[in-house]
């Protein structure tokens, strides 16, 4: 078994993980990144970046000329009505629109900056098996098998390793998941030329609510909400019956669904569901991202909140690296901070999620009254920002930056 020695390291290479890894790295912190995966050839959800997220990766040097696409509205749209529209552009530019951009585009830059900085480590294809553990605290894990097993000693494990996390569940850590929400989502992408919306739209039809967004290059997400629990008995129905679902649901692009949904593997359900893990630092082991807490699709916070996971933990992390504590104290702030905020974003989805896909006879009656109010009164303008930037914004603590004094670590 291979043995290393590091002074963070992070389960998990997704945008929380390689955020927070190239962060540390450049603020002289020796960090590994064990990621499961052995290649980004893999499937990915989210891809809407709000502006709070934009700022931070522009700090971080990793927007240029990588691609995707601005979107500049945010409709909520009832045939050929549309009932909402929010305008990023009254944002303060240049952060004043959205941006479509694949999951793994962002990784393999983040990546790449990541392997340019001296002090981090990736392991590739080598997901966390065990935790190690003394005297009641972590102190690194265990990942990979056969000949690629390899012991990692850190003086804080980081679980960024998403929603079902290995590493929360070997750390024994309670999970609360809330049922807040009446629908899943079925994801597919469409080849679509030259019909760009440069909007994120919700579909409100006589059929359940659809969620659609230009997707980079030449593509259209569509997002299919069904009833709760619903896909396997509709899937059991067969492709023949979704495509006519889908059609109805999106007219628009009927030709395109009769041509390129043929199977049902090419769609991918997502169980939506928001939920918490119960406790988010213990001795030497903290957690970020979906590992801490879990979203709905809608208003796309997942990426956003995780890289804020990653900014806010930063300054505090290296701190306690130097001072060489692994106590939960170390990191009290981060987590009140982020729980916070995390609740905050909470109770704003599920407003969300009712005024925009319930349906019902009294809701279908007053949303489009509500919606035409709604950008008129004071606090759309809190709305938007909220749901842009965050809780509390933060700018990179850039003033950390240094080069490694110890690249074999500080233990």
């Amino acid at each position: 078994m291979r043995e290393i020695e590091a002074d963070v390291c992070v389960s998990g290479g997704g945008p929380a993980g390689l955020v927070l890894a190239l962060l540390l790295a450049r603020s002289g912190v020796d960090v590994v990144v064990a990621e499961r995966s052995a290649s980004l050839d893999r499937e990915y959800r989210g891809e809407i970046i709000q502006p709070g997220a934009l700022r931070t990766l522009d700090q971080l040097g990793v927007l240029d000329g990588i691609g995707g696409y601005p979107m500049r509205h945010f409709q909520l749209v009832q045939g050929e009505r549309t009932l909402l529209d929010i305008d990023y552009t009254t944002l303060p530019a240049p952060y004043d629109h959205l941006l479509s951009l694949p999951q793994r585009l962002l990784l393999e830059r983040l990546l790449d900056e990541c392997k340019a900085t001296p002090g981090f480590r990736l392991l590739s294809g080598c997901s966390t098996r065990a935790l190690l553990e003394e005297d009641g605290a972590v102190t690194g894990i265990r990942c990979g098998s056969g000949d690629g097993e390899t012991q990692v000693r850190a003086r804080w494990v980081v679980a960024a390793d998403g929603r079902y996390s290995k590493t929360r569940s070997l750390a024994g850590i309670g999970y609360d998941k809330f049922e807040k929400f009446e629908h899943d989502v079925v994801w597919f992408k469409l080849i679509a030329p030259e019909r760009r919306t440069n909007a994120v739209r919700i579909h409100r039809t006589a059929a359940d609510p659809v969620l659609v967004h230009d997707s980079y290059p030449d593509r259209v997400q569509i997002g299919w909400t069904l009833a709760k629990g619903s896909y396997k008995t509709v899937a059991a129905k067969g492709i023949e019956h979704i495509r006519a679902q889908l059609i109805a649901a999106v007219p628009q692009h009927a030709d395109l669904i009769r041509e390129q949904v043929t199977a049902l593997s090419e769609l991918s359900p997502l169980d939506v569901f928001s939920g918490r893990a119960r406790e988010w630092v213990r001795p030497g082991l903290v957690l970020i991202g979906d590992a801490a807490h879990t979203h709905s699709p809608i208003g796309a916070q997942g990426i956003n909140l995780a890289i804020a996971d990653a900014v806010a933990l930063h300054p505090e992390l290296v701190a306690a690296v130097a001072a060489k504590d692994n106590r939960p104290a170390a990191l009290a702030g981060f987590e009140a901070e982020r729980r916070a905020a995390v609740d905050t974003v909470f109770t704003l989805q599920s407003r969300q999620n009712k005024g925009m896909l319930s349906s019902g006879r009294v809701v279908d009656a007053v949303r489009p009254v509500l919606a035409k109010l709604l950008p008129h009164t004071p606090i759309f303008r809190k709305i938007l920002n909220l749901v842009a930037f965050g809780a509390r914004p933060r700018d990179v603590r850039a003033d950390l930056f240094r080069a490694p004094s110890n690249p074999g670590g500080t233990r």
